[in-house]
């Protein structure tokens, strides 16, 4: 049915499609690798409350009504 030629050259297209495949996931691997985020815990020397008072009163938003 196939010649030999046309036969190698499936085999090669095939190949060649594998090798591409292969490539692509590997080069994906290696930059998932390296953009990564790699934060480490900052100790904080000072362990101390802080506390924030804020000095204008918060004022009552009121939502209109919508009627449905």
């Amino acid at each position: 049915m196939y010649t030999k030629t046309t036969n190698t050259k499936l085999v090669l297209m095939l190949l060649i499609i594998t090798f591409t495949i292969v490539s692509l996931v590997a080069i994906n691997f290696i930059l998932l690798a390296f953009s990564c985020n790699k934060t480490r815990k900052k100790l904080n020397k000072n362990k101390g409350v802080v506390s924030v008072r804020s000095t204008k009163p918060e004022a009552e938003t009121h939502l209109a009504p919508t009627g449905s």
